[in-house]
């Protein structure tokens, strides 16, 4: 891959930019010009051409777009994810609109298919071993779109083959203590098939839960009552309307990991070390498959047993019972069994991530990167090829501005589209592994746009909170779509809000977790990052997401008729993503606003007061350390701010802003400790690692105690509680270091 050649050195700003400043190296293909010097080492944001630039992203070329990404399904290593490849190429290579370089890099990576001879099965078993009901392998093909080779069949990626048969029992979310609770009423679970339903767990964690109690296989189904409103007939459901159809089946990566299963913190090239499959850690212990509702409903209409709780119950239409087996008096005979046949394999397969590049006129050696994955499960015109509609908006009109010589950024923008994201998260993950220390040395930030629209009600932000207010001050400049007149920040504001106690009544910034390319940089690389979508309004529905989220439905015509009419909502992520893509590459000094963390670091210790403290103070942890360190990184990021204020109002000396730049940018890192989780992969963020509990404060303390508070004084599990304490006081007091002037050691 090129881009680690001489990006190019902005000659006129290494001079006054030198004394130990050794400027980036990034892609320059052999024979490339070496960008002009910028005009002045103190190019800041140009509010005239960010105007501008607002005004030229066209929703009816985005619309152009999301047409040509999603007119034909495109899995990942399939050959129309190639063709994809070769459009983001030709695009980002175009005379007039092209960017400085384009490049691919292929990995080979372990991916999981259904077999094409053996489609996967769930049958009903009779007493006497006759097959007397087959469900459907495939989805209805409703609108033509659904049928054809193409088309994957509804899977479980990386879930084993297998074709366990046994009694049915409904394990509503398959949580742990959802297969605990039928343990309770006396179920035996050894040996039985467990439907279960999305939500509540991860897809993969519905198998391991279940494995731990005998379960021998797992079916998986979408409730009408968690996507449609509890509507299931034909004429409340696509094509008809937005729902989901009964035959519509979420397909799905069940592996717990992110990056490729097979190279574990290595970069999956064709000579790279790989684990034996057999020895992979992650996958599912027994066969998995998803359903449709129409076939869960007669399944799940017909169980015997138990009355389930009121919170199980759905919208198929009756009441649902525990099980084991059927009942006598329904359809499917009682003595009946669930047999599953499933025949999926391993491959390896090349996967390539693009990248698209504009070399930064000041400092070449800072990045700012958006980007998007590529591949889907069907067509995919929601997820991802929304954001990829997006994504090509805005480097075209900025690769026009750069073609004309009108405008280079002051940083260099790397433009990516991932590989593979639906198996895990696997191309930007091997990105971050192959590239690991240049990333982490040079980031500016990463910004995210996956499915851009889901919905046509509101943006939805997730980020950490140094990029908050980068994106306020984007979004207050920025429009709303429709008829409302307020800004897309108070059309936000109405929707998603919260009561701070610096801000008064802001937008709601989300978490993040790991549900898309942004996870590997920001819990492994620790890179400031955002990811953001135009959304449903959530007191309309009780929707989990968008209905036809991974299934074959999920097509052009279903955006264009129920999500975004007119691709106005398109235009407003564009041009929200955009602003914050310029005001990041562009302005003098950061907008990253590190004083914005003292608010979280505030809430999350009076959490832990609240909701830890006195267990932990009978067994003499004290929270005293975790206070003072909170204090003092607040008091450090309230004179760094005050520092930065004083620099813009006076007159800035260029190396005084590259420090002050480079403490906001390496901020995030300071919270990473490799060791913090060792049963987690990739996970080093001391503060966004996952949560066990549901309580809102620092995640391995929490952990940590919930796994404690039930022990003896003196356990190993209340001296993990201590380890946890220790390191979260030492990333604090990390942070606080990296804060303070660069003088001070």
């Amino acid at each position: 891959m090129q881009w680690v050649k001489v990006l190019g050195l902005g000659l006129g700003a290494a001079a006054l930019l030198g004394l130990g400043i050794i400027l980036g190296h990034f892609a320059i293909p052999k024979g490339a010009d070496v960008p002009a010097p910028s005009t002045s080492v103190l190019q800041d944001l140009d509010l005239e051409l960010l105007k501008a630039v607002m005004g030229q992203l066209d929703a009816s070329k985005i619309r152009e777009n999301l047409w040509e990404l999603s007119r034909q399904p495109h899995l990942a290593s399939s050959p129309r994810d190639e063709a994809l490849v070769q459009l983001l190429l030709s695009r980002w290579r175009d005379s007039e609109s092209g960017l400085d370089s384009a490049e691919r890099t292929e990995y080979e990576v372990l991916l999981s298919f259904p077999s094409q001879e053996q489609p996967n099965l769930v049958e009903v078993v009779g007493p006497t071993g006759d097959i007397l009901h087959t469900y459907h392998p495939n989805e209805e093909n409703v609108t033509g779109e659904q049928g054809g080779p193409d088309v994957v069949q509804p899977y479980a990626a990386y879930a084993p083959p297998g074709t366990p048969q046994g009694l049915l029992v409904y394990a509503y979310q398959g949580k742990e203590e959802d297969f605990k609770e039928l343990q309770e009423q006396g179920i035996n679970l050894e040996g039985t098939i467990a439907l279960t339903r999305y939500g509540g767990a991860g897809r993969g964690d519905k198998a391991v839960n279940a494995a731990k109690y005998g379960v021998a296989g797992v079916l998986v189904y979408t409730d009408p009552m968690d996507v449609n409103d509890g509507q299931s007939l034909p004429s409340q459901t696509f094509p008809n309307s937005w729902g989901l159809p009964p035959s519509g089946v979420e397909r799905g990566s069940y592996y717990k990991y992110f990056g490729d299963p097979v190279t574990p913190y290595l970069p999956a090239h064709h000579s790279s070390f790989r684990v034996d499959h057999s020895n992979a850690s992650g996958f599912p212990p027994i066969p998995a498959q998803p359903i449709g509702f129409q076939d869960a409903k007669d399944l799940l209409c017909n169980l015997n047993g138990t009355l389930a709780p009121s919170a199980w119950q759905g919208a198929l239409g009756c009441e649902y019972r525990l099980g084991p087996g059927f009942q006598s008096s329904g359809s499917l005979p009682d003595g009946s069994q669930v047999k599953m046949s499933v025949y999926n394999r391993l491959e390896l397969r090349n996967s390539s991530n693009v990248l698209g590049i504009i070399r930064g006129a000041v400092e070449p050696d800072r990045y700012v990167l958006y980007g998007n994955h590529r591949d889907s499960w069907i067509h995919g015109a929601v997820d991802p090829s929304s954001g990829t509609a997006v994504l090509l908006e805005i480097s075209r009109v900025l690769g026009t501005l750069l073609k004309k010589g009108t405008w280079r950024p002051r940083r260099s923008i790397v433009f990516a589209s991932w590989g593979a994201e639906e198996f895990g998260l696997i191309g930007s993950t091997e990105f971050t592994e192959e590239f690991f220390s240049k990333l982490q040395e040079r980031t500016v930030a990463y910004i995210n746009v996956d499915v851009a629209v889901m919905a046509n009600a509101t943006l939805r932000v997730l980020g950490t909170p140094p990029v908050q207010s980068v994106v306020f001050s984007a979004t207050k400049e920025i429009d709303s779509p429709g008829p409302s007149g307020l800004s897309i920040y108070d059309n936000w504001k109405r929707h998603f809000n919260r009561s701070s106690p610096v801000y008064g009544t802001v937008p709601s910034l989300g978490s993040l977790g790991a549900g898309s390319d942004y996870a590997p940089f920001i819990h492994f690389l620790g890179i400031s990052s955002v990811d953001m979508t135009y959304t449903y309004d959530r007191s309309k529905t009780s929707a989990r997401i968008y209905p036809t989220y991974h299934t074959a439905f999920d097509t052009f015509d279903y955006m264009e008729k129920f999500l975004d009419p007119g691709f106005s909502s398109h235009q407003a992520v564009a041009q929200t993503a955009g602003n914050v893509l310029l005001r990041l590459s562009d302005s003098l000094f950061l907008p990253l606003n590190v004083s914005d963390y003292s608010e979280v670091l505030h809430s999350f210790l009076r959490v832990a007061q609240q909701e830890l403290g006195n267990l932990l103070q009978q067994h003499n942890i004290s929270l005293g350390p975790l206070v003072m360190a909170v204090e003092k990184f607040a008091v450090a990021a309230s004179a760094l701010d005050q520092h930065v204020s004083a620099q813009r109002k006076g007159s800035p000396d260029p190396l005084q802003v590259r420090m002050f730049n480079d403490q906001l940018m390496l901020l995030e890192r300071a919270f990473l400790n490799s060791r913090a989780f060792p049963e987690e992969r990739y996970y080093s963020h001391v503060l966004w690692a996952p949560h066990s509990s549901s309580v809102a404060t620092f995640p391995g303390l929490a952990n940590a105690y919930y796994r404690a508070k039930d022990t003896d004084a003196g356990s190993e599990a209340w001296a993990e509680v201590q380890r946890q304490l220790s390191i979260v006081v030492a990333a604090l007091e990390g942070a606080t270091a990296t804060l303070r002037p660069v003088a001070e050691l």
